[in-house]
C-alpha cells in the first residue's frame, strides 16, 4: 500500500529496499537470539550454575534463563510498540538492534559460576532479559517496516522477508558452534562458546548502516501526516482489539515448535541418546536450510488461493509429523532423524513464513505495531520460552519422549483454531483489503472529500497532509 504519485518502478523499488533490509536485520537480531538457546542446551547448565547439581537440573535452569529473554519480550513489544506507532518504526528498529548487540557480547564475556559463583546465572539473566526485550521489539516493527511498504495486495507477501530473519539467523547460529564443536570440550568450555557471541559486534554494526538509511514507512508517514497517532496505543489495543490480540497469540504455537526440534531435541540427543555434538547440530542445520527454502511458499500459498485452505493445508501435516519426528531422533540413527526433522520443519515454517502478514492486516496502521507485538509477545511470554522447560521437565518426570511428542501436535491444533477463528474476522482474501485496512481507507477518502469540498485555508493545508498519506 503505497502512495499513489509514485510510479509503479518507485513503488517496487522501494519495496525491495525494505524488504531486503528488514530480512539482514532480524537475521542478526535473531542470530543473537538464538546463539543463546544453543549455548543454553550445550553448555551454559555447565558452567553457570554448580557442578554440584543433581544431572539435567544444570540443563533446566540454563533452559529457565533462556525463558527469561521471552519473559521479557512482552515489555519490548509494549514499549517499542508504543514508541513504532507513535514516532515510527524505522527509530524503533535502530534502539532494538543495538541493545540486542550490546547485550549478545556482554555474555560473551560474562564470568562463570567458578569465577564469581551466583552472580554468573545472575549477570546471565540479567543480559538474556536485555535480549527479551530488544527482540520483543524488534519482530513487529521487522515485519511492518516491509509489508507496509509493499505494492498493492502483496503486504504478506513482503512480510515473509522479515520472516525468514528467523532460519537464516538461527542457520548462521548452529553453523557457529559447529564448527566450535570440533573443539576439544574443555576448550569449548573455557571459551569457544564465547565466540559466536563476541563476533556478534560486527554484525550489529552492519546491521546499524543498512537500518539507519532505511525509509520510514508509507502507512506511518500518513498517520504522522494525518494527526492520528494514538496517545496509548496499548490501551487502544486492549479496548477495542483484545480479542485480536488472543486470537493472534493463539495462532502462534507452532511458530515456537522450533525451540522442541532445535532447543530441546539438542540437549536431549546430545545428553541422553549418544549423538555427537556436531553430527546433531549437522542435523538442526540441514533442517534449517531446508526451512529457508520453504518458508516463503507459505507466504506464496495464502496469497493464492483462499487463506482458509492454505492454513489448513499448511497446519495439519504437522499434527503427525513433529511426534513422529521426536521418535525418529530416538532410533539413534542419524538419516532417519535428519529426514524426519526436515518434514516435520515443513509444515511450520510455511505457517510461519504467511502468518506474520496476516496478524499485520489484523490491526489499524495506527496501533498495528502494538497489536502486533502484544499479540506474538504474549504468545512468545506463555509458550516460546517455555517450551524447552515443558519438555525437559516432561523428560525429567516421565523418563520417555511421549509426552513430549503429544504436546508438539497440540501446539499444531490451537495454531490452526485460532487462525481460522482469526480470518474471519480479517478477510480470507490476501489480494483483498482486511476488515482494519478497508476501514483506514474508508477514513482517508472520507477526509480527502470533506478537504476536496472545503475552501478554508486549514481545509487546503490538510488536504496537502492527506495527499501524501498512504493507504
Amino acid at each position: 500500500m503505497s502512495s499513489p504519485t509514485r510510479s509503479s518502478e518507485e513503488i517496487n523499488a522501494k519495496a525491495r529496499r525494505a524488504g531486503i533490509a528488514s530480512f539482514i536485520g532480524t537475521t542478526i537480531e535473531w542470530y543473537d537470539f538464538y546463539i543463546y538457546g544453543t549455548a543454553a542446551a550445550l553448555v551454559f547448565g555447565d558452567i553457570f550454575f554448580s557442578d554440584t547439581l543433581p544431572s539435567g537440573v544444570g540443563t533446566l535452569l540454563a533452559f529457565i534463563t533462556l525463558w527469561a529473554g521471552f519473559l521479557a519480550r512482552p515489555i519490548g513489544g509494549i514499549i517499542f510498540g508504543h514508541l513504532g506507532d507513535r514516532i515510527g518504526r524505522k527509530n524503533t528498529l535502530v534502539i532494538t538492534l543495538m541493545m540486542m548487540g550490546v547485550a549478545t557480547v556482554g555474555i560473551g564475556l560474562l564470568p562463570t559460576y567458578a569465577q564469581v559463583g551466583i552472580w554468573a546465572p545472575i549477570g546471565l539473566v540479567t543480559l538474556r532479559v536485555i535480549q527479551g526485550v530488544a527482540v520483543g521489539g524488534e519482530w513487529g516493527g521487522a515485519v511492518l517496516i516491509a509489508s507496509e511498504n509493499a505494492p498493492k495486495g502483496k503486504s504478506i507477501l513482503y512480510s515473509a522477508f522479515a520472516q525468514q530473519g528467523s532460519p537464516a539467523g538461527n542457520l548462521l547460529a548452529t553453523i557457529a558452534f559447529f564448527f566450535l564443536s570440533a573443539m576439544p570440550t574443555p576448550s569449548f568450555l573455557l571459551y569457544g562458546w564465547r565466540i559466536p557471541f563476541i563476533i556478534s559486534a560486527v554484525l550489529v554494526i552492519l546491521g546499524m548502516i543498512i537500518r539507519l538509511k532505511l525509509e520510514e514507512s508509507d502507512e506511518m508517514k500518513a498517520v504522522l501526516a494525518r494527526k492520528k497517532v494514538v496517545k496509548l496505543p496499548l490501551a487502544e489495543v486492549l479496548r477495542k482489539h483484545w480479542v485480536l490480540v488472543l486470537l493472534g497469540a493463539g495462532a502462534l504455537p507452532l511458530a515456537q515448535v522450533t525451540y522442541f526440534k532445535n532447543t530441546f531435541a539438542l540437549s536431549w540427543a546430545t545428553k541422553e541418546l549418544g549423538y555427537d555434538r556436531g553430527t546433531f547440530l549437522a542435523a538442526i542445520a540441514i533442517a534449517l536450510v531446508v526451512q529457508f527454502i520453504v518458508q516463503p511458499f507459505g507466504a506464496v500459498l495464502v496469497s493464492k488461493i483462499d487463506m482458509r485452505k492454505a492454513m489448513c493445508l499448511m497446519v495439519i501435516p504437522e499434527f503427525v509429523l513433529m511426534p513422529a519426528m521426536f521418535f525418529a531422533i530416538r532410533t539413534g540413527n542419524f538419516t532417519i532423524a535428519v529426514v524426519a526433522m526436515c518434514l516435520a520443519t515443513i509444515p511450520h515454517s510455511m505457517f510461519y513464513g504467511a502468518i506474520a502478514g496476516v496478524l499485520a492486516r489484523a490491526f489499524p496502521a495506527n496501533i498495528r505495531y502494538t497489536g502486533l507485538s502484544t499479540a506474538y509477545q504474549l504468545c512468545s511470554l506463555v509458550v516460546g520460552g517455555g517450551t524447552p522447560v515443558l519438555a525437559q521437565w516432561m523428560l525429567n518426570t516421565s523418563g520417555n519422549i511421549v509426552g513430549v511428542a503429544i504436546a508438539s501436535g497440540l501446539y499444531a491444533l490451537v495454531s490452526l483454531i485460532c487462525t481460522l477463528l482469526l480470518l474471519r474476522r480479517t478477510g480470507y482474501n490476501a489480494g483483498e483489503l482486511s476488515t482494519a485496512e478497508q476501514a483506514d481507507h474508508d477514513e482517508l477518502e472520507l477526509e480527502n472529500t470533506r478537504a476536496a469540498t472545503s475552501n478554508s485555508p486549514q481545509s487546503e493545508a490538510g488536504e496537502i497532509a492527506t495527499g501524501r498519506a498512504t493507504v
